[in-house]
């Protein structure tokens, strides 16, 4: 018997599959999830119709002011398979088999989470992501670990400069490790709350300072082949605006947006089948891809520290 025909899908582990979440992965609180129901096809990429000013007027009995639709372009998308399998051989399975089967789920979903966070954290650190006007490389006596740099004006600038372009100020602010760890002991955001109750500058607190909806700092790392371990999100700082989700109305890329995360509608799906008599297999099966769609609502803030 064939491996596609003896998989049998789990629904109780492909819930569980879809509703986790590392905590340290938050890739997709930048390019946030859409699902589609091809694996590949076009997104609408926006023009400035709803920033023009038109003659509404109208006179009695006179026509309607009708509008001349701009041309709309649109960016190809192709969706990728990722999947990942956890062996149990039978006597591990008899010790204790829903723990396992949930460990092993779990670890699946881990590690193509994995694999979509670097992804968008390369997409969302690489300058040329960015179209001119959207992205600084600081110079020595600007970057975060000079003590007299000044970050406010860096971040209004980068905030001026998205709002120019698609008249929304960024809501969403991804820090690498490494720049928050500069910011959180720069002098001029500790001094902002030397008068306040706070000791610590956490990710929140900055938010604030910062003015954003949403302040994630990126956790994540990678290990190679050596056992060397190294950050996803490196000393960069990203601004985007993200439209709100709500679990009422699904979440749509025909909204304006910096990036999305395009997901097959169904997936991630978990599945079991058995191999050799004595092992049971766990798979996780995911199909997805990043992607910038509104490069102008992103601002790319490069080389934070010394």
């Amino acid at each position: 018997m064939s491996l596609a025909n003896n998989r049998i899908v789990d629904p109780v582990l492909t819930e569980i599959a879809r509703g986790y979440n590392n905590a340290t992965f938050i890739g997709t609180s930048l390019f946030p999830v859409v699902e589609v129901q091809k694996e590949g096809g076009k997104i609408p990429q926006f023009s400035k119709e709803a920033f023009k000013i038109y003659n509404t007027e109208r006179a009695i009995r006179a026509n309607s002011n009708r509008i001349s639709p701009e041309g709309r372009t649109t960016i190809d998308f192709v969706l990728t398979e990722h999947d990942l399998e956890y062996p149990m051989d039978y006597r591990e399975i008899s010790e204790d088999p829903t723990p396992l089967k949930l460990h092993a789920a779990h670890v699946v979903a881990d590690g193509i989470a994995l694999r979509l966070e670097k992804s968008i954290a390369d997409l969302a650190q690489t300058l040329g992501t960015y179209p001119s006007g959207n992205k600084v490389t600081l110079a020595a006596g600007d970057k975060f670990t000079n003590t007299s740099s000044d970050p406010f004006a860096i971040f209004d600038t980068a905030v001026e400069a998205i709002r120019g372009k698609i008249a929304k100020r960024p809501n969403v602010c991804v820090l690498g490790a490494q720049a928050f760890k500069a910011l959180k002991n720069h002098p001029s955001i500790v001094d902002r709350i030397k008068y306040t109750q706070h000791a610590v500058i956490t990710p929140e607190l900055l938010r604030q300072l910062l003015n954003f909806e949403q302040l994630y700092v990126g956790d994540a790392v990678s290990a190679a082949d050596d056992g060397t371990f190294s950050d996803l999100w490196s000393d960069n700082a990203v601004l985007a605006y993200v439209p709100v989700g709500s679990s009422d109305i699904p979440r749509s890329y025909y909204e304006p947006a910096f990036a999305y995360t395009l997901r097959k509608k169904g997936s991630p799906i978990v599945d079991t089948y058995g191999e050799k008599g004595k092992v049971d297999i766990v798979r996780n099966t995911d199909i997805f891809t990043a992607k910038v769609v509104g490069s102008e609502a992103g601002y790319l803030i490069n080389d934070t520290n010394a």
